[in-house]
């Protein structure tokens, strides 16, 4: 009788062996014949199943990474990342090829389940479908349901984009009427700084506000004190949700939705951060309508107020609530995080080259003097300092690899064959970085942006801003922030390390690349 139990027992721990190895067998396989590289394909670093170069690539420094690849397996190339393949674009003429040459085929953005999740309330009906969706592939070709402007495509991103732009354009967005705000935000920055009286600080959150003020400005039309809470915490969320989407948690989500949905992680941590950045701005929202006149427009939102009611019934219309909460979330955001960052950097890049410092300070101290603020036509002449400035922007990297773009048609990329539908990512790392473009490639070096007699230059390997269609909308008003900040810090400020602490530009990677946390010393010039 024993002897029977054993041979079941034998029988049934093989056939238990068998059906693991069949399972293990089946999904390699299956994985293989689904994600193998299509017929043309660029080539790539060899990928694991069912995870693919998930757990290769260092995601705290994924931009670095990406550009080794590429010295082996060209400018353009292909990576998976769990179900997803990813076209890696390096180096100015790549980048030039896609989103100028073929800015058309190139001008969609891919649907990625964490930002549909965070942007996005859904019952649990719309939830079990997009797991089903998801599960089958990470990245979808875009459809008009989504809302706001930066992760669109289409009509809706097209509408969106024209209706912003011309809004805040009405209400001075990067015109010379908003210099008057931009510089007045400075004197409460600089009233902020200094309360310290030279002693060491942390910037940040100050320099969040700061710059954020002028966004809010144009949205909400009015700034937030340097002492509000709610505000700071607002601000602070930002830097979480940046850095989140840019990690492997976000990878593993857009790759794995159904099964990450359900798992603890700062996945679901950026969810309810999301919702609490909705939450602020639908609370500004009902404060417009307590007092809104159509016929006085005050500020983005009362437009965008306006254009709810005038588009209700027409065809193909994008205006209702929910869009404007995350079109006014985009701006946001974009308006607020990617200039401080670069502000934080330049203060860092002043503390280590002082005598690059000095040189800004003496060429402000000559053109400008002491006894007036800077304005946008003092630029031209103040050659060194616009160098400086876009060495600061260079060097800082603040959006390394751009946000990825989508294929809308079969599109032929560095001789490969690219099919519809699939992720391209613009890897701009690898054109601020590239040694046959600038002469000291990982030095800080104002140079770079003078010809040789002193005067200002832009090489067309400086693109911090990406290129193309999808160009940041606000980069016009993020050159005009920067240059009246800096100036204005320079010419009012010596920054400095603490004693005894050395100046390290070392970063953390997310969407935006920011530096570390550091205190600095901001001593006025006029004491």
């Amino acid at each position: 009788m024993d002897s029977v139990f054993s041979v079941i027992g034998s029988y049934t721990d093989w056939n238990l062996k068998s059906l693991l190895l069949f399972t293990i067998v089946f999904i390699i396989t299956a994985d293989f014949v689904k994600n193998r590289r299509p017929l043309g394909f660029p080539p790539g670093p060899w990928a694991l199943p069912v995870v693919g170069s998930l757990f290769t690539v260092d995601h705290t420094r994924t931009h670095e990474d990406l550009t080794q690849l590429a010295e082996k397996y060209g400018d353009v190339y292909s990576i998976r990342m769990g179900q997803v393949w990813l076209i890696v674009l390096n180096g100015l003429g790549a980048m030039k090829e896609a989103l100028v040459t073929q800015r058309d085929s190139l001008a969609d953005r891919p649907r990625l389940p964490l930002v549909e999740a965070i942007t996005h309330g859904q019952g649990k009906r719309t939830q079990i479908l997009q797991c089903i969706i998801f599960s089958m592939r990470g990245f979808l070709h875009p459809v008009d349901f989504w809302t706001g402007m930066t992760f669109t495509s289409g009509h809706i991103w097209r509408q969106q984009r024209r209706f912003a732009l011309s809004t805040l354009r009405n209400f001075g967005f990067a015109k010379t009427s908003l210099q008057p705000v931009i510089l007045d935000e400075f004197s409460h920055c600089a009233e902020e700084f200094r309360r310290y009286e030279g002693k060491p600080f942390n910037p940040h959150l100050v320099m969040n506000n700061a710059v954020s003020n002028i966004i809010c400005s144009l949205l909400f039309g009015h700034r937030f004190e340097y002492s509000d809470e709610k505000f700071q915490k607002l601000l602070r969320w930002f830097g979480v949700v940046l850095h989140t989407h840019a990690s492997i948690w976000a990878q593993l989500y857009n790759s794995f939705t159904g099964f990450m949905r359900f798992l603890p992680g700062p996945h679901q941590t950026i969810k309810q951060i999301s919702q609490g950045v909705k939450d602020f701005i639908r609370a500004e929202i009902n404060e417009h309508k307590k007092n809104w006149d159509p016929s006085t427009q005050r500020d983005y939102i009362d437009c965008y107020l306006n254009e709810i009611q005038m588009n209700k019934g027409k065809d193909e219309n994008t205006f209702d609530e929910e869009n404007m909460i995350i079109c006014v979330m985009d701006l946001f955001v974009a308006g607020s995080e990617t200039t401080s960052t670069t502000l934080r950097w330049g203060f860092l890049y002043m503390a280590k080259y002082p005598e690059i410092q000095e040189k800004v300070q003496a060429e402000i101290d000559r053109v400008i003097g002491q006894s007036r603020q800077p304005s946008m036509e003092d630029r031209a002449n103040l050659p060194y300092t616009d160098a400086v400035i876009h060495e600061i922007q260079r060097m800082g990297n603040i959006v390394p690899l751009s946000l990825p773009h989508l294929t809308n048609r079969d599109v032929q990329l560095g001789g490969y064959n690219i099919p519809k539908g699939f992720a391209v990512i613009p890897n701009l790392t690898s054109v601020l970085f590239d040694k046959n473009e600038w002469e000291m490639p990982y030095t800080f070096n104002p140079g770079h942006f003078l010809n040789e007699e002193g005067k200002f230059v832009k090489p067309a390997a400086f693109i911090p801003f990406s290129a193309g269609k999808r160009l940041c909308p606000g980069e016009s008003l993020a050159k005009m922030e920067l240059f009246l900040f800096f100036t204005c810090f320079m010419q009012h400020f010596n920054f400095s390390m603490p004693a005894g602490v050395k100046p390290v530009t070392d970063f953390l990677f997310g969407i935006t690349l920011s530096p570390k946390e550091y205190e600095i010393c901001a001593t006025s010039r006029q004491e």
